[in-house]
């Protein structure tokens, strides 16, 4: 036995199997017995020279009850291969500790015990008999007397103090209408290891408080109505670990199974939790969820896998690798000071009728994390990710995952803070990513994204909404190695603010009626817009009052389907410069321009002409701007049912003469023609006269010529048909010429001619320079 006394009733028959069902009686031993006086009992055995304090029963069928309640014994007791009739009662006991090894109990009552060693239940089976509910019923309101029929708890350690760890490795604990274990404010020194314990019933241990790990990898707890795991405000001096145990060979590999709550709120573990592998499901239409569902609270998750409110984790929280949870894991308040792992989970909950809000699969508003959320290839079949203010110290990392939540908000981050990036590349997300207010200390990458069935709203139905964000760097809607950016519904970013890019190279931007906007970019800010999608926007593309460094383009973007607003969109420069020599680039610009407002607007003329002019290219400024005042006078035109012929005409005028202003040389090569003209025609003409040699009134007029002067008195003016077209054509100064000649016939009206094209010459320059300086003031 080395060291350990045995204690058999017939030590040469082979062991009895505890687990065969009903023990042959030759082996029975009365619990009774081994509490009398003498050598055979246990009470009497004493610590010898030789011998360690320890009592070793193996091989028996113990009957009726070992009651060591309140005893005080300095002994470690263990039981190996043995069956008990009752439930073993060490409630108030001190013992030195407790081991049953490969044993079959009806229960195990331990409340208050105290044991200056680890207890152990090895590859037993607790096992508490459902017909036994009668008796269970019949007691419960008879104080004390309950303790005689069926316990509440298969294994109740309420209160109990453990100097050691609690091990429960490969045991089967079950009760089929109670709880399997029972352990209220447990206090274990060492560790909870409950390797591969399979559990029917909750497993409740609020209050628990160990020195070290609490781990149930492998283990399988069983509660579909309740809590499978009961942990309320429980504090873990190491990690909680509920992952896959690899003890053996790789096919006896066995992951945790949780079927009922994990109910961890106020917990605090100062390592990890790990469940990683972990398999976790909750009903979906049992008594959990029956009167939630009429509930109308919105942060109420009715059908939770995983609920930790309020709970503080110094390490990391792994959920991750192969993970599968059917029901919400919910994280609300928490603080978890490492990182959040979500890589390669899959995490599903079912679809509310009515209520959207009850259709979470993640939600963790209001929790801070220290380090990263990883959910790269995280799967998400059916469900919302909600992360409303949220604070992230590190990055948010998703690339390759698929979120389904068609018709609604797939993915909410609304006010949330992320210190490093937010990468969801190559994603296929179904409804839409809402990141309303969201805080990026780096980028937002979506390269590569796929966001399709974007939720409908009264105002709105866009696939990503970025609204009144704020982004440290880049915002990436690019494509990605060939695969393009694409939102079904559209992207809003109005009142975003970008340190860097809002980059949509190679994306693919649609809408959904009766909003039809693929892009609202208004009010959005950013050191460079690089709007180059591989096909035109199908819908609106709105950019009122953006602005940008340098703007980016292609014909794609400008060739939306329904047009885009300009109006107040500022841009410093253009990433393609127009050459100061390329007319064709220039007129080709201000036709994609006209194009894409479908109908006229001065703004965005004005902020092209005001780029060139700023980057020194005033002749392209001017032409800008004369092709606007083009622009303008059309749209008049087609304002005025009969009045638009003459504003036409009156455009054409001020176009070809001066250029709307903005080719004032043009009024002195118009001046210069109309004075050769002028002067060919009155100086080719008969201009003999007969002047008056008598200054009497009464004397008559005799003229040989067409042109004769009319004054009374004799000037001495000579004929200067130079002079004469001069002073036709300055409509305000006189130069002493138009008023002296007489003309008739065809003459008059060239001259009246002339008169009348000095005046629409004179006001046509009168308003080009009006204008002129109402631009440069």
């Amino acid at each position: 036995m080395g060291g350990e006394t045995a204690i058999t009733t017939e030590s040469a028959l082979p062991p009895l199997d505890p687990f065969a069902g009903i023990p042959d009686r030759r082996y029975e031993v009365k619990a009774a017995d081994l509490l009398k006086p003498g050598n055979g009992g246990l009470l009497r055995w004493r610590r010898t020279a030789t011998n360690a304090p320890i009592v070793y029963v193996e091989d028996a069928y113990i009957t009726g009850t070992l009651d060591l309640r309140a005893a005080d014994l300095k002994y470690l007791f263990r039981f190996e291969r043995c069956r008990f009739e009752q439930p073993p009662d060490v409630r108030e006991a001190h013992l030195l500790g407790l081991v049953f090894r490969k044993c079959w109990l009806p229960g195990l009552k331990a409340r208050n015990m105290r044991s200056r060693n680890d207890v152990r239940l090895i590859r037993s089976v607790v096992q508490v008999d459902g017909a036994d509910r009668e008796i269970e019923e019949t007691t419960v309101q008879r104080g004390d007397d309950r303790e005689r029929g069926m316990p509440n708890a298969a294994v109740n350690l309420t209160d109990a103090v453990i100097e050691g760890s609690l091990v429960l490795t490969r045991t089967v604990i079950a009760h089929p209408h109670g709880k399997a274990i029972h352990a209220d404010r447990l206090v274990l020194a060492g560790a909870l290891l409950a390797y591969r314990m399979v559990a029917n019933g909750e497993v409740r241990l609020p209050g628990l408080r160990t020195g070290g790990n609490v781990n149930f990898s492998g283990a399988t707890l069983n509660n579909p109505d309740g809590f499978a795991l009961n942990g309320n405000g429980l504090h873990i001096g190491g990690s909680l670990l509920c992952e896959v145990d690899n003890y053996g060979p790789a096919s006896q590999r066995k992951r945790f199974s949780a079927t009922g709550i994990m109910y961890l709120p106020s917990a605090t573990v100062d390592s990890d939790i790990v469940l990683r592998e972990a398999k976790l499901t909750v009903s979906q239409q049992g008594p959990i969820a029956v009167d939630a569902w009429k509930s109308n609270d919105p942060y109420l998750d009715p059908r939770p896998a995983l609920v930790a409110d309020r709970m503080r984790v110094d390490g990391n929280v792994e959920l991750s690798d192969g993970l599968q949870a059917l029901g919400t894991l919910r994280m609300v308040n928490a603080r978890i000071g490492g990182s959040l792992r979500l890589a390669g989970a899959e995490v599903s909950v079912v679809r509310g009728k009515s209520q959207p809000y009850y259709d979470r699969a993640l939600h963790l508003d209001g929790t801070e994390i220290g380090g990263d959320i990883e959910a790269t290839s995280l799967r998400v079949p059916a469900g919302q990710l909600r992360l409303a203010d949220v604070t992230v110290g590190g990055n948010f990392l998703a690339w390759n995952s698929m979120f389904r939540h068609p018709g609604r908000d797939v993915f909410s981050a609304r006010r949330s803070k992320i210190a490093g990036n937010f990468q969801l590349t190559d994603a296929t997300i179904h409804g839409t990513l809402r990141l309303q207010g969201v805080e990026v200390g780096g980028s937002i990458n979506l390269a590569g994204t796929r966001l399709t069935e974007p939720g409908l709203r009264a105002t709105s139905s866009f696939s990503l909404d970025v609204r009144t964000g704020r982004i440290g760097r880049d915002l990436t809607l690019r494509d990605n190695n060939g695969r393009p950016f694409v939102a079904e519904g559209g992207v809003n970013l109005d009142g975003a603010q970008v340190a860097r890019r809002v980059d949509l190279r190679g994306s693919q931007l649609g809408s959904l009626p009766p909003f039809m906007v693929a892009l609202d970019a208004g009010d959005v800010a950013a050191d460079e817009f690089t709007l180059t999608p591989n096909v035109p926007p199908t819908g609106r593309v709105v950019l009122r009052r953006a602005h940008c460094g340098t703007l980016t383009d292609n014909e794609e973007f400008w060739a939306a389907s329904e047009g885009i607003e300009l109006e107040d969109f500022r841009y410093d420069a253009l990433g393609k410069s127009i050459p100061l020599a390329d007319d064709k680039a220039l007129d080709h610009r201000i036709d994609l321009l006209s194009r894409a407002m479908r109908g006229y607007r001065p703004g965005p003329y004005d902020q092209l002409a005001h780029m060139l002019r700023a980057a020194g290219n005033e002749e392209h400024a001017s032409t800008v701007a004369l092709r606007k005042q083009q622009f303008r006078y059309d749209a008049l035109a087609g304002g005025f049912k009969f009045f638009g012929p003459g504003v036409r005409l009156w455009s054409w005028l001020q176009r070809s003469m001066v250029g709307y202003g903005y080719r004032p040389v043009r009024a002195l090569g118009w001046l210069f023609t109309l004075l050769v003209l002028g002067s060919l025609w009155f100086g080719l003409g008969s201009d003999d006269c007969i002047h008056w040699v008598s200054s009497d009134p009464t004397h008559q007029i005799i003229a040989n010529g067409p042109r004769c002067v009319v004054n009374q008195q004799d000037t001495g003016l000579q004929w200067n048909p130079v002079i004469y077209t001069a002073d036709l054509l300055v409509p305000i100064v006189d130069f002493g010429n138009k008023s002296r000649w007489y003309m008739h016939g065809s003459d008059n009206w060239v001259a009246a001619g002339f008169t009348a094209s000095g005046w629409i010459l004179a006001t046509t320059v009168a308003a080009g320079v009006s204008r002129m300086l109402r631009r440069e003031s």
